[in-house]
């Protein structure tokens, strides 16, 4: 009994341990994707607009980490995006857009589980990562009038919001099938941290 104990919680401290270095390398593959993403420049006049490449993998994270991590993954991203060549206030635009997408995505992803698909759940997060960034955008020039833009972004958002979507549904189709995911997406969200007893 003593020997089945020790190896159970063997196999558990290395499941928790692989779902600990699965995070980092989703966390730093972010950070890599927001790093080419402020190297193209887009060929639209419009503040704000962005590909949110990043947001691949906070929705990866999402599908098979579950949430709780998930604000690990965006909340790390964020610090560090912003540690490597941010401003305070893009980290309060990153912060704001990046947690209200994740609500949103968390949202729709659970309220309608069988009616939209993770296309759906990544436009949600493209509409609601516009409208977080220009609600802090609004209150920081104290001018409301920036809300102007929302109808454009909301529309380069959807478009943005598919081919993030169709990118992240490939890569978790392909990443379901690797045994070491399907050990750690079993295991229960939040747990890596948590102490055995």
């Amino acid at each position: 009994m003593m020997r089945t104990s020790s190896l159970g919680l063997k196999v558990t401290t290395m499941t928790k341990t692989t779902k600990m270095i699965f995070i980092s390398l989703i966390v730093a593959q972010a950070l890599v994707l927001h790093v080419i993403e402020g190297m193209i420049p887009l060929p639209i006049g419009i503040p704000g607009a962005k590909l949110g490449l990043a947001n691949i993998f906070t929705i990866i994270s999402l599908y098979i980490l579950g949430f709780k991590s998930t604000v690990l993954v965006v909340g790390l991203r964020v610090v560090l995006a912003t540690m490597f060549g941010g401003t305070l206030s893009s980290f309060l635009y990153s912060i704001s857009g990046g947690f209200l997408s994740l609500l949103a995505m968390a949202a729709v992803k659970n309220i309608f589980r069988e009616k939209v698909t993770i296309i759906g759940v990544s436009g949600a997060g493209a509409v609601s990562h516009n409208i977080g960034q220009l609600v802090v955008a609004s209150m920081i020039v104290n001018n409301w009038s920036v809300m102007m833009y929302l109808p454009v972004l909301t529309f380069i958002g959807i478009g943005t919001g598919i081919f993030i979507g169709i990118a992240a549904n490939f890569i978790i189709y392909h990443m379901s099938k690797i045994t070491a995911v399907k050990k750690i997406s079993q295991l229960k969200d939040w747990e890596i941290f948590r102490k055995e007893s």
